[in-house]
């Protein structure tokens, strides 16, 4: 796998994703809720890899990627659409800066338990157009180099680790944490438009990296 494909872990949990993970700290039992969270993201972006690389396998050389100087080829227009895609998503989410709402089921999250926790880590990530795109690429790149699934473990563990961010630092600061949790969550929950450009903007570079 390409290394320039470990940095879209970052946008994998750009967005809602990390605003879930702040908040899950903030419950009355972050540990325990944070945990099932992390796991369902764990198994959610381990499947979401191994069902992309399947479908790229199964289609075969009907969509293979080819060589990144070969201007005709499918990976060239695949970049170009995602790169369109990733464009007005940005511009929607500026326009829109103003009246921009957070999810309500982002709300719900402050009494959810384990199993609620371990469900929401497996729907932000395979539910998300954004991880999907990127799934979809990891999946590709996979079948390009015809590596096996083994190949994507540092991206899966790329992505929990950053997932794991806000519980690691829970964890470690505590008292502080408590009190610097809540700030963040209200700052991500009004400036959620903020994250999700920045998000676009980094898998463009990325995509559009030689």
């Amino acid at each position: 796998m390409d290394l320039q494909i470990l940095p879209l872990a970052v946008t994998m949990m750009a967005g809602p994703q990390i605003v879930a993970a702040v908040i899950l700290v903030t419950t009355a039992r972050p540990v325990r809720v944070s945990v099932a969270f992390l796991l369902g993201v764990a198994v959610a972006t381990a499947v979401g890899v191994a069902v992309t690389r399947g479908i790229f396998a199964l289609l075969g050389e009907a969509v293979s990627p080819g060589r990144a100087s070969d201007r005709g080829s499918a990976a060239t227009i695949v970049q170009l659409v995602l790169v369109g895609l990733l464009v007005l998503i940005a511009v929607r989410n500026l326009v829109r800066r103003e009246s921009a709402e957070p999810p309500k089921w982002l709300g719900s999250l402050m009494e959810a338990g384990p199993a609620r926790a371990l469900t929401t880590g497996l729907m932000v990530i395979l539910l998300m157009p954004s991880d999907i795109m990127v799934l979809l690429t990891v999946g590709a790149n996979l079948e390009q180099h015809r590596a096996a699934l083994t190949a994507a473990l540092p991206f899966i563990g790329a992505t929990v680790l950053i997932a794991a961010l806000p519980l690691l630092i829970y964890l470690v600061f505590r008292q502080r944490a408590r009190s610097a949790m809540p700030r963040l969550r209200e700052w991500l929950n009004t400036h959620s438009w903020v994250v999700n450009i920045a998000a676009c903007l980094l898998f463009i570079v990325l995509i559009l990296a030689p």
